[in-house]
């Protein structure tokens, strides 16, 4: 059960409703945006019952009772009065027909403001062609007045006279030809058939008199009522795969959101892998470098594998090169920088580089610029007195935010700063994890942590240098 307070509109849109005076009931929904809404279809088939069903539910939200519906889906607007016209009026005592007592209920309708009219079986009690033309006119009028009203009607001529009103709303009770029973269901924007004769056949008169109603109702306006019929069925037909069609783009979207998500969270993964595999290469190094030191040719070998396995592949790397070396050029091994000093064939060169001997395949190498070193004067070092304590890197990719945090920091050592705070936010994760590794893997970082919670939280970094 749930609360729905009434809107300041008029508009009624009910989803799942289920009215409170019924037991195993099927749910409606309806959408009465409209002035006039039209129910027209299969005898017994619940046009009653939808008409009963949007007063109640437009009394209960009026009176806050609690009710049953999706209230999530559900509309349900504000009425001064809420109004029904079901019951036949007629008064043998006081000498009043169905159709005058209709005529006095309508005529007490004209004097009211801000209402909600249900009018059940609106010809009721009279000729139904110019009961038709009376009410269509009384309809007219009606929504001038801007009243809001459900009506229920089995003569198809005044809905076809309301159907190209923009402010009218028609809906038929379903009814299906193959079990020949009502479904209890609703369908909008078509004129449905009474399905008289059928009805008749189903509650047990006798087939041979209904066989001689339809010969005496005649094959025009039985062709007639196929022709609404089957209208009807196309309509349905033509809603069912619309539905069809916009379930099937819903799950396409949510699995587009799902691809999104897998796909960042695999971007980030690599990202990770590949500042893990960088760090192991630079210990790796390091180590070698050791080895260097301590003129172990073994050891600097094995070394320098083992960094060289640590390195993330690259795909522009898989490309033949047709380069020639020769002793005494400049060259790159990876990321390192040396000189060839000897060469055994064209497969194999000698290098020197951070003061280390190795032997590696000419198709490692690539040739590079020998690094100028300019001669020695003297140098005068402009510090940038304008350099603050704070780095603020948002907005940035993560190799922008890498140049500036570095230069930071130089200036940070060079004004003799011992503790800064670098400001990267949250986001996706990605600049924070690039950050991270930057400080991690920078020689002149001693520690860092995440910032206060008045200082950015998760969104900081501060920095001890």
């Amino acid at each position: 059960m749930q609360l729905v307070k009434s809107q300041k509109d008029t508009k009624i849109v009910l989803s799942g409703f289920i009215h409170p005076a019924l037991s195993n009931a099927k749910p409606i929904s309806v959408d009465f945006s409209k002035n006039i809404l039209m129910i027209t279809g299969v005898n017994a088939g619940g046009k009653t019952m939808l008409l009963k069903s949007i007063l109640a539910s437009a009394f209960m939200a009026k009176y806050i009772i609690p009710m049953k519906l999706d209230e999530h889906k559900s509309h349900i607007g504000s009425f001064k009065t809420v109004l029904a016209i079901i019951d036949d009026p007629q008064n043998v005592k006081n000498d009043i027909s169905t159709f005058a007592g209709r005529m006095q209920q309508f005529a007490n309708i004209f004097k009211e403001t801000s209402a909600l009219v249900g009018v059940d079986e609106i010809e009721l009690g009279t000729d139904s062609d110019e009961a038709a033309a009376l009410f269509k006119v009384i309809l007219d009028d009606l929504i001038k007045r801007r009243q809001k009203v459900v009506v229920t009607t089995h003569h198809k001529r005044l809905a076809a006279l309301m159907a190209d009103r923009d402010d009218v709303e028609l809906m038929a009770a379903i009814y299906d030809e193959e079990t020949r029973k009502p479904t209890y269901e609703f369908m909008q924007g078509i004129i449905g058939k009474s399905y008289a004769f059928e009805t008749a056949a189903r509650y047990g008169i006798n087939n041979a008199i209904v066989k001689e109603a339809k010969a005496v109702y005649g094959d025009n306006s039985e062709k007639l009522s196929l022709l609404i019929e089957r209208g009807s069925q196309l309509e349905r037909e033509l809603k069912r795969k619309h539905q069809l069609v916009d379930d099937k783009l819903a799950d396409l979207k949510k699995k587009e959101g799902q691809l999104k998500d897998t796909r960042e969270e695999q971007l980030l993964e690599i990202e990770e892998q590949k500042a893990a595999l960088k760090r192991s290469y630079d210990v790796a190094i390091s180590e070698a470098k050791a080895a260097a030191k301590a003129n172990d040719s073994k050891s600097i070998h094995r070394a320098m594998d083992k960094a060289n396995k640590k390195l993330p592949p690259k795909g522009a790397e898989t490309i033949e090169r047709n380069e020639t070396f020769k002793v005494g050029d400049v060259v790159k091994y990876h990321s390192s920088r040396g000189t060839i000093i000897s060469m055994r064939g064209e497969k194999e060169a000698t290098i020197e580089m951070d003061g280390m001997k190795v032997r590696v395949k000419t198709k490692h190498l690539r040739h590079t610029k020998a690094i100028k070193i300019k001669p020695q004067t003297n140098v005068s070092l402009n510090v940038d007195k304008r350099a603050g304590l704070k780095c603020d890197l948002h907005g940035l990719r993560a190799d922008e935010a890498c140049e500036v945090l570095d230069k930071f920091i130089n200036d940070a050592l060079i004004n003799g700063w011992d503790e800064v705070i670098v400001y990267h936010g949250i986001g996706t994760g990605k600049l924070s994890f690039a950050v991270k590794n930057f400080l991690i893997a920078h020689p002149r970082v001693q520690k860092f942590a995440d910032a206060p919670q008045h200082l950015g939280g998760f969104g900081a970094k501060i920095v001890s240098l």
